[in-house]
């Protein structure tokens, strides 16, 4: 086990339940995952939270995603992991962030939420053809697809939160 996921286990359960929230902002999933601990390692814990993750019904990922900033923005519920995914994005020309914030709006004119991409290790213009892509699915399916994206990035801060 490592360093980070022992202090993890050792946490004051508001404590851990706050650290996952600040991952996926779904209350009910992050206390879902904090109360399985302690757990023996890495796996143990993704497949607590892959588990709780699919008991979580489309209302909840709706919930979660008002927690994110626009890809190109900053703020959000946990700024500074959305500033560093989005690192890629500040350096676009201005026209290819103007681009993204006019796309971002029709977005989310079209379906009702903000647009959720994976951005880490993404550039601006990748997102910005993922956007145009994505503005073509019907409503069910583009929330399926955003809520896979919010799957990654969960995961993914997961494993920063326990430096993996």
């Amino acid at each position: 086990m490592s360093d980070h996921l022992a202090r993890f286990n050792a946490l004051p359960d508001q404590e851990a339940e706050d650290q996952l929230y600040a991952g996926f902002a779904d209350r009910s999933w992050a206390a879902r995952v904090a109360s399985g601990r302690p757990y023996r390692d890495l796996d143990h814990l993704l497949d607590v939270a892959e588990l709780a993750w699919s008991e979580l019904k489309p209302g909840d990922w709706l919930r979660a995603f008002r927690a994110h900033p626009r890809i190109g923005e900053q703020g959000g519920h946990a700024p500074a992991v959305s500033e560093r995914e989005q690192s890629g994005v500040r350096q676009a020309s201005a026209l290819t962030l103007a681009a993204l914030t006019a796309e971002n709006r029709k977005y989310e004119e079209r379906f009702g939420h903000v647009f959720l991409v994976a951005a880490r290790g993404r550039s601006a213009d990748e997102i910005l053809r993922a956007l145009r892509r994505r503005m073509t699915n019907d409503p069910v399916t583009e929330l399926e697809e955003a809520a896979a994206e919010q799957r990654k990035i969960t995961r993914m801060r997961l494993l920063e939160m326990l430096d993996q």
